[in-house]
């Protein structure tokens, strides 16, 4: 079994959650980012919590599972890549065009 966390834009939530069902059901244990809910905006201190957890999820996988949607890697993304391969961890995509 495989620890991966998940990433990619937000806006692609419900992709997302498709994937880390498939991967889960192939016996991974699958890490997500937090998704904001309801109408209330996060602060920019919850921003910076959440962003601290997620990099934390990337220390305690085995790789990170890019969701670059339509080919898009945004910036968050491209820091998150660059955290996982400094850290040595695998790094997998998944594409939908």
């Amino acid at each position: 079994m495989k620890v991966i966390t998940i990433c990619g834009s937000l806006k692609y939530k419900d992709e997302m959650m498709k994937v880390a069902q498939k991967l889960s059901l192939e016996g991974n244990c699958v890490l997500t980012p937090v998704y904001p809910v309801g109408d209330k905006k996060p602060s920019e201190e919850e921003l910076k919590i959440l962003k601290e957890a997620h990099f934390k999820r990337i220390e305690m996988s085995d790789e990170i599972f890019i969701l670059n949607i339509d080919g898009y890697v945004g910036d968050s993304t491209k820091l998150e890549i660059e955290y996982a391969e400094k850290l040595g961890k695998g790094i997998k995509y998944h594409s939908r065009s």
